[in-house]
């Protein structure tokens, strides 16, 4: 009867050192990165929306002289009126998509205990190529809003932010949200690729 009883106890053992490093793999979480990536991609969608809302929304109309003429006609400025503001819109619009796909699979994630590598992997990527969505739309966006402030002496480009001053106003305040955008896609990169990171490393 010793001779049973000694070989069972053997087999229990190595169960329960075996079982014990899993569960301490699992309680180990330093910082809980879900939180902050689902905030992070909320603010996102937010500042991709605002963005699109409000340069949709560029519209005014003036009295401007006829050229040859000595009375006004009415002249309207819209955002569809500049090829820039049409791929700012499209650009965020489907920024504000993406960031809708991304918070959904990040709730997702976070009710487990660690991040899925492959996940992160994605986050990391298409994080990186948003960056460069947003960053060209604000630029070109920026540029065009930049002559209509300004003008161009050198090619006779005139100023028109001086008549049509809302609508600069709104195309303004639309650039500088989706500056803050891709501040956060940058933001969220990061974090992804310092999260797997850690994840790999440890």
């Amino acid at each position: 009867m010793a001779s049973t009883d000694k070989p069972e106890h053997e087999i229990t053992r190595p169960a329960a050192s075996v079982a014990k490093p899993e569960a301490a793999a699992a309680a180990k979480c330093p910082f809980n990165y879900s939180v902050v990536d689902v905030a992070l991609r909320v603010l996102l969608l937010a500042a991709s929306v605002t963005s699109v809302v409000v340069m949709a929304t560029s519209k005014q109309t003036e009295l401007v002289p006829a050229p040859g003429f000595t009375f006004r006609v009415p002249v309207s400025a819209k955002f569809n009126h500049s090829p820039a503001f049409i791929y700012f819109i499209a650009a965020l619009s489907v920024t504000g998509l993406y960031s809708i796909i991304t918070t959904l699979a990040s709730l997702s994630l976070s009710r487990k205990p660690t991040y899925s590598k492959s996940f992160l992997l994605a986050f990391a990527f298409l994080d990186v190529v948003f960056v460069g969505i947003v960053a060209s739309a604000t630029g070109a966006a920026g540029g065009v809003a930049y002559i209509g402030l300004k003008g161009n002496s050198n090619v006779n480009w005139n100023k028109i932010c001086n008549l049509y001053d809302k609508f600069c106003r709104h195309i303004g305040s639309s650039i500088a949200v989706a500056l803050f955008a891709a501040i956060l896609l940058v933001l969220l990169s990061m974090m992804s690729t310092f999260t797997l990171y850690k994840k790999i490393r440890d």
